[in-house]
């Protein structure tokens, strides 16, 4: 496997990695939300998932674009701000639910 093909490779496993760990806490969520009765609770799940979805499709696009021949593009920042906000929505929430 040439140089590049093993930066794709590492690239796409750390976001399958980060996305599963985001499943995980999303699932924990899921479990606190159901404990709680569900109503507010479920708020952060929504956005938590919705994070879980963009970062294993962002990471997917990403070492789509890695392994093309050529030199590869940077990330499209409407992805990573859009990773960012789902972070920060999920953190707010779950401060705010509290």
């Amino acid at each position: 496997m040439s140089d590049h093909g093993a930066q794709a490779q590492r690239t796409g496993l750390a976001w399958r990695r980060t996305a599963l760990a985001a499943t995980a806490c999303t699932l924990l969520l899921l479990h606190l939300a159901a404990r709680r009765g569900w109503g507010t609770a479920v708020i952060p799940v929504v956005f938590a998932g919705a994070m879980v979805i963009t970062l294993a499709v962002t990471g997917a696009v990403r070492e789509r674009a890695l392994r093309r021949a050529g030199t590869p593009k940077p990330l499209n920042p409407a992805l990573a701000v859009t990773v960012s906000a789902l972070v920060v929505a999920t953190a707010a929430t779950l401060i705010a639910v509290r």
